[in-house]
Formats: C-alpha cells, structure tokens, sequence
C-alpha cells in the first residue's frame, strides 16, 4: 500500500465551473490573509495595551518595577567614595570599585580574585565590608544569617591587600556565628561578638581572647536583647575606644523577664519552639547597664547610672571625644526624661549634663556630633515646641540654638566645621517633602540647599570635609535617582543611578500622578493627604475608596517619595477603577510641631481612628465622584490595628477593612513601644481600653480579612487568637489568613508576598467591588480624553 502522503487525489469538474471555484478559492484566501493580519494587529495593540496595564505578576513575580539603589560609602578623609560592581560579566563577581569625585576617576580597589579562599573555586559574597584607617587592609562580612530584623550574623575574613592574605577570622567559631566585628583604630586587632559575649583577635597571630563574661543565657554582652533592637535599634553593642585600648558595650540581663515561644509546626515531624525575652506592658523589663573592658587586664569597669536598672533605659551610648570619657544617654521608663552623663570610663563615675523632659515623651536621637576639640556637641530637642538643632559645651552649661524658626529639623547630618555649617533635612512648608538646608554654627542664616526646583523627598550623604555629596531624589511617582553633586553650591556633577530602565517601563503605563491635598477635620485641624485616582477618570463617576492607613507615631504614609511595590499596587487598584486615598492623622511622625505629634498621648487608637474617619467623611463631602457606600480601608502593623479600630469603631461608614500584622489589645505589646506612647496600664487603664480594637469587635458590621504571619516576632499570633475569640463570642463573621512561619514582614519562603497581594486584590474585588457603573465610567473617561 502506498504512503498517503505521496497519494494524488484528481478532481473532474465541467470546465464551466472553473472561473467561479477560483473566484471563491480567491475570497477565501483574502479572508484567511485579512484574518491572519487582522489578528497581528490585535496582538501587536494587546501588548502595547498589556505594556499600559499592571498585574499582580509584573509588580511581584517578575519584578520589572523594582529600582536600583546606588551603594557607595565616601573613605574616611578623603573625596572619594567606594562601590561594589559585578567583575566582568560575571554575577557571582564583584570587585570594590574605587572612584574620586572631582574627576570622575575609577580603579579596582579590590578585585574579586583577591577574595577567593583557598581551595575554593568562588570569591566571597560581599555583604559588607570595612577599611582599617591606612586602607591596607580590608574587613569582609559574607555568608550573613537574620537575627530578628536584620542579617547581623556571619563570618568575617580579612585581606592583606599588600601581601594578599585573605584570612578567615574567628579560629574554630562555626558559620555564621560572629556578630559586629570592627578593626581596633590601631588596625592590629578585631573585636567582634560570639555567643554573648566580646572576643578580642590579635592579627599577628590570630590569636583569640575571651574579653566579658557571661554565664548565664540571660546575660548578653556587646549586643541586645529583642526590646532593646526593635525598639532603641541597638544592635552593635560595643564601641572602640579611639586610643584602641578600652571597649565600651551593652550588658542586658533578661532574667526574669516573661518568654514568649515561636512554634514552628511546617519544618519538622513536632514542632520546634523558640522561646525569647519579651517584656510586655507593665510586666518586668530587662536589666541595662554599661561596662568599659580594658583590652590588656580585661577587667571591666561597669558605669554608675543611678535608678533602678530595671526602670530606667540605656538606648545611646558613645565615647566622648576622647578615651576617658562615655556620653550616656538615659530614659526613665515612662520616656519623658532623657538624662545625658558624661561618665569616667577609669572610675565609672557618672555626671550629669543636661535633661530633657516632656509631658508626654522623649524622643532619644544619634545626631550627636562632636566639634574637633572635644568642647562642644550637637544636641537635639524639642524644647521650643520644635525639633531644633543645639551647640552644647562639654560641662552642659552653654548651649546655643542653631536653627531658629517655627519648623521641625528632621534630621541632622553633618557639621562642616572648617565652614561653621551644619547641614540637616526640614520642609518648613510642605510636611511631605524633605529637603536640605544649612545653618551656621553661630546660630544663624537658615538656607535651603536643594534647588528651589526640586520637589519630592531628598537625602544626602558628605564626604568627610562636605566638599561633595552623594544626592538621593525621589518623588511619589518616580523613582530614586541618585547623584553626586558639589558642595556647597549644589552643582551636579554625574548622574551616579537614574533607574532608566524602571522609567521607560512607567512612562508606557496608563496612570495618574499622585495628588497631595489637604482635608479639614474640624477643630482647625486638616490633615495632609494624598490621592490616587483612575487613569482616564470621569469626575461623573462614582468610584469605590480604598484607604491606606498607619496612624501611629512611630511613621507617617502622606510622604512625597517612591512608595516602591506598595505604590504600584496601588496604581493597579487605580487602573482597576478604586480612587485610593492615604491620610496622617495628629499623632504621625510628620515635621509639623511638637504639639502635632504628641496630642495623641495617651489616646493611641483613641485620636487617630476619630481623625481618620473625619477625613473620609470630609473627602466624601468634598468629591461625589466618590461612592460612601463603598469605602475602604487596610494597614500593617500599626495600619492593621487602625484598620480594625476603623471597621470596629466607624461600621457605618467603612464596609470593608484588611488588617495585616496588628495589635488587637496594647497591653500584649512590648513595654518600650506602647509604655512611650500610653504610660502605664494602671494608671491609663481607660486609655488602653478604648485604644485596644479588641475592645470593639463587637461592633463589627462590614467585611473583615485578618492577616497574620504565625512566626511574628513582633506583633504576635496570640493576639489575633484573642481577637478571634472574641469574634466568634459575638457571632461576627470574618476572613482569616494566617501565614506559617513568616515574620511581622510576611515576606518569608516562596511565593509568599505575590500570594498575599493576590489574596488582597480578590478580597477588595469581593467585598469592594468595582461595579458596571463604574466600568462605564471608566470608558467614559477613556472616550472623553
């Protein structure tokens, strides 16, 4: 039998028939060929069309909006900064690059060849790194491991770059076990925390001393315990004396403080618990007090701080411009007294210089800079209704105000002392920008530094002498892009990072820039707020409102800065048909006075969900393109709870809530955080209860999802139990999401943040929806532009 394929199939047809079968093979032809075309041309404008529109897996699956940020850290005396750039084309290759800023310069500093170890085949993955003063040798930290928050534990090894020794530190300390290493300011030893404890490292011969004791796993030398890095951020808990023979560190003693267990349930056959410290409010707090080790006899001399170690705080501590003297910064429990000590570091004496107190609190700060003699130092306070910069002299007796005016300085960033300037960031006019101004160390002559043109949020970071800057700008709708520019005329020299290629993909996206306004809440108080609305928007429309909310005041959302994954998501809610909305309410960590942030004393969850709901109500008034019947509200962390107070306390106003990693009742939460802001349960016992959300379930309406990372450290799991309960108590209906094993940031393990934000878009489309009415309003807006 023949093969099919080679078969020939032969038609008779009367030959009148053949004009009009060509005729119609034509047609269908053309048919097939317009078809063909037409559909080239559909998917030619469906991508363009798909290039204009966001998903879920652009933002968090493929990342394409992800900006770059410019790593450069300027070397010490010098103008001059160093980077860290793939070698070759190769990504598991870096070498630290080295570039001068008048000319533009660059060598290899380091090369990454340098950074292989014996016998292996790769170079060391740089987390981070450190020079000694002479630059001969080189500090790097690799194969990092998270402690809490941050990757605080490793290895380190350091390089010879004469000899090109590359040494690994530590002796017979297992991976990733080694805490805070730093060359001695003599460059011949390191010390680093191991196990609790301060280990000295001769670099002569490697070898190693043992310099504070602890014999108890309650007792932490030279780091901290969970409180004291969440909530004062010390986590390097030692410092060099600048002669190199005297360390000065934390000691944290949690004995007796309640421990709370982390159940891992996913990774093992029985669960693995963790049990760590964690002083909740008005229960027992950890023991702080601070030790200078001799390096030779290492014998420590422990500093004399009066008051009862266990009611009073130790967040900042550093030498005082020489190696005799400590500069110690302590707090009260309640935190509305700081009292800063100038303490004998030989006979631990301890005097005081100066003492900040607040009706309500303290905020302690790290913008304390020394003047080249060691006379004198910056101090900040609020004791003229704003955050000023002052000129304090060592005995505490003089001080000088340097930044006059009725206006919050945001932060303090360097002293040019050879020009007698201070440079800091404020906004006097606009609290949701950030710009840098000077001022001179008389105490006179405020400037604005950034141009005049620039809005946004702007940072900077000085070379040694201020002659340069590295200059960091961003806005709500752009990204960062950083530069180096001179001082202080504030001249650019080269774009250092524009984040092009993140540009060119919003610039083809269908979307409105961010609106910033201001909505009044009565009592001659408005609010900053921003908006986002949807591409091609109809004013005739009716749109649901979904709000972002924080509310406390450990931060503000109504900033004028790239909000990163979070503003994109917002963006494609937008393109979705929601107007999202964000407001500060008093009590927000924004630069608008002393009395703005602290009127919320006592009343956390108490002010903020009224001023919050006053500002949805005014925005509803103001804008009928808005629908009141469909208004929402989400948050994490502080947002979760604010949300929940809002769904619970505002039912008739909110219809839907999302409330990620909340606090549903204050008296779980640490003592450092929520006693600074509440005072004590018992005597504000009334202010815990309306503050807590749990307190309000009852009042439960609308819909409600609860998100919850089951390993958070932070906000624990437990509360959302409580809230549970409490719930179930009174027959409220909600939606839960717990997360196994994910941290406050539920970010942890595969797929977790794509899910989360797939999980939030489904349930805002359930419970918020955008209807058909809204979806002509939508094309209605597209055919109008």
């Amino acid at each position: 039998m023949k093969d099919p394929s080679s078969m020939q199939l032969k038609f008779h047809l009367p030959a009148i028939y053949l004009p009009a079968l060509r005729f119609r093979i034509l047609v269908v032809i053309a048919i097939i060929f317009l078809a063909v075309f037409a559909n080239r041309g559909h998917s030619a404008d469906s991508d363009l069309a798909g290039q204009s529109r966001l998903t879920i897996d652009r933002i968090y699956k493929d990342k394409e909006f992800s900006s770059k940020t410019y790593a450069a850290r300027w070397l010490d005396g010098r103008n001059e900064f160093t980077t860290l750039a793939p070698s070759g084309k190769s990504k598991d290759r870096r070498d630290i690059l080295r570039h001068v800023a008048a000319t533009g310069e660059t060598e290899v500093m380091v090369a990454s060849g340098d950074l292989i170890p014996k016998g292996a085949e790769k170079p060391l993955a740089i987390d981070d790194y450190a020079w000694s003063k002479d630059r001969a040798l080189l500090l790097i930290y690799t194969n990092s491991k998270r402690v809490w928050r941050r990757n605080t534990r490793g290895d380190y090894w350091l390089l010879d770059r004469k000899t090109k020794r590359l040494t690994m530190l530590g002796g017979d300390a297992k991976p990733s076990t080694m805490m805070f290493a730093k060359l001695s300011p003599t460059g011949r030893q390191v010390a680093y925390v191991r196990d609790r404890n301060i280990y000295l490292e001769d670099l002569s011969d490697h070898s190693i001393r043992r310099l504070t004791e602890s014999h108890s796993d309650d007792v932490i030398n030279g780091t901290a315990d969970w409180a004291y890095e969440e909530e004062f951020q010390v986590r390097d808990g030692f410092r060099w004396s600048p002669d190199g023979k005297r360390i000065a560190y934390w000691q944290i003693d949690t004995a007796g403080v309640g421990k709370f267990p982390l159940v891992n349930n996913t990774d093992s056959v029985y669960p693995k618990v963790t049990w760590f410290a964690y002083p909740k409010v008005g229960k027992l707090n950890p023991s702080c007090r601070i030790g200078v080790v001799d390096c030779e006899t290492r014998k420590t001399r422990w500093i004399k701080a009066p008051g009862n170690p266990r009611e009073h705080y130790i967040p900042r501590m550093q030498w005082a411009a020489n190696s005799d003297e400590l500069l110690i910064q302590q707090l009260n429990r309640l935190q509305n007294r700081n009292q800063l000590f100038l303490a004998s570091a030989s006979h631990g004496d301890a005097l005081p210089l100066l003492t900040e107190s607040d009706d309500a609190w303290v905020d302690v700060h790290r913008e304390l800079f020394w003047l080249a003699d060691g006379t004198k130092f910056t101090w900040i306070s609020e004791r003229d209704g704003w955050r000023h910069v002052y000129l304090v002299s060592r005995d505490g007796k003089e001080t000088r105000l340097l930044t006059p005016g009725k206006f919050d300085v945001i932060r303090l960033l360097h002293v040019n002392e050879e020009a007698e300037l201070i440079y800091f960031i404020a906004s006097p006019d606009n609290p949701t920008e950030r710009f840098l101004y000077r001022a001179g160390l008389n105490g006179g002559g405020v400037q604005r530094v950034t141009p005049a043109t620039e809005k946004g949020v702007h940072a900077y970071r000085f070379s040694s002498d201020a002659s340069f800057a590295i200059h960091v700008a961003s806005s709500a709708d752009r990204p960062a892009k950083t530069q180096l520019v001179r001082m202080p005329q504030h001249n650019r020299l080269r774009m250092l990072e524009g984040n092009q290629k993140v540009n060119e993909k919003l610039a083809q996206l269908s979307r409105t820039p961010t609106e910033f306004f201001r909505v009044d809440v009565g009592g001659g108080v408005q609010l900053d707020g921003w908006c986002i609305k949807p591409p091609n928007f109809d004013p005739a429309g009716s749109y649901p409102l979904l709000v972002y909310v924080y509310g406390e005041p450990a931060g503000s959302t109504v900033v004028n800065r790239w909000g990163g994954t979070t503003y994109m998501w917002h963006q494609m809610l937008a393109q979705r048909g929601y107007v999202v909305m964000s407001f500060d309410n008093r009590g927000t960590n924004a630069p608008r006075g002393r009395e703005w942030r602290k009127s919320v004393y006592e009343k956390i969850g108490v002010l903020s969900p009224t001023e919050q709901a006053a500002a949805v109500r005014g925005v509803l008034a103001k804008r009928p393109y808005l629908d009141p019947r469909r208004v929402g509200i989400w948050g994490w962390s502080g947002g979760g709870s604010s949300s929940l107070q809002a769904i619970f306390k505002h039912g008739n106003l909110y219809s839907t809530a999302i409330a990620i990693a909340a606090v549903p009742d204050q008296r779980y939460y640490d003592t450092m955080y929520q006693e600074r802001y509440m005072g004590l349960p018992k005597p504000n016992a009334k202010g815990y209860r309306e503050g807590s959300p749990i307190n309000f379930a009852r009042h439960l309406k609308g819909n409600l999802l609860i998100v919850h990372g089951g390993g958070d450290d932070n906000c624990h799991y437990q509360t959302v139990e409580l809230l549970i309960d409490e719930l179930v108590a009174h027959n409220k209906q909600f939606s839960l999401m717990a997360y196994p094993n994910r941290t406050h940031s539920i970010s942890e393990r595969a797929n977790t943040t794509r899910h989360l934000r797939e999980l939030m878009t489904r349930y805002l489309s359930q419970h918020l929806p955008v209807t058909k009415r809204d979806e002509r309003s939508l094309k209605r807006g597209e055919e109008g532009s």
